[in-house]
């Protein structure tokens, strides 16, 4: 007995599916056409709402309001996507707290090529980090608000067992004192980040240049 013919294109739809020939179906698409359908719409009753109140001044009133409206959209998508690539002006660095902190750190680590793992301590941010030369970093955050010395608070238990090459930052927004540098001449092995430092990090400088132990 043949084979129904809906049998038969329900059997082609899917061998083309899984070959990847076939294309999206309407329940896919609908998303994109109504998105479509509100960039349009939307600016084209708003200028119709401004022509019919105000008339020629009300329409050129919205065509501005529009216009202002894409160029603040571009640049909010465009630092948006710095950001993600890890790059950071100062003045974003400054809004950041201890969170925020550690995950443009990770983005920042991301973009010179490290591999990053999160790993928070008691609710404090942490991150470890491995390069393809096998540099491993254990990457703590001065609390912004902190104001004794740097000592051994931030770091707490950093590093891992058994692992005696491991390099520990320090990241604060902030500058160190004279104890905190003394301190972690100290420890060996630890690297202190301070706030211009970061800047300069954020700006595209890798580690390295900011001088991290090879």
């Amino acid at each position: 007995m043949p084979e129904p013919r809906r049998s038969q294109r329900q059997r082609a739809v899917s061998e083309l599916r899984s070959q990847g020939r076939y294309g999206p179906t309407f329940w896919e698409v609908l998303p994109g056409f109504v998105g479509l359908g509100l960039a349009i719409g939307l600016p084209v009753g708003f200028l119709s709402w401004m022509y019919a109140e105000l008339g020629v001044v009300g329409l050129v009133l919205g065509i501005a309001v529009l216009a202002a409206a894409a160029v603040l959209l571009v640049r909010w998508r465009r630092a948006a996507a710095r950001r993600r690539n890890g790059h950071y002006t100062p003045a974003e660095l400054a809004g950041l707290d201890d969170h925020g902190l550690a995950a443009a750190a990770e983005r920042m680590l991301l973009r010179d090529g490290w591999h990053v793992i999160a790993m928070p301590v008691a609710r404090r941010p942490r991150l470890y980090a491995r390069d393809r030369g096998g540099r491993q970093l254990d990457v703590r955050f001065r609390p912004a608000d902190e104001d004794v010395p740097t000592g051994p608070a931030p770091l707490g238990e950093a590093g891992r067992h058994g692992v005696d090459d491991l390099i520990r930052v320090v990241v604060s927004k902030g500058a160190y004192s004279r104890t905190d540098v003394l301190w972690a001449s100290h420890q060996g092995g630890v690297h202190l980040l301070d706030g211009h430092q970061l800047q300069k990090w954020a700006a595209g400088e890798s580690l390295d240049d900011l001088g991290l132990p090879g």
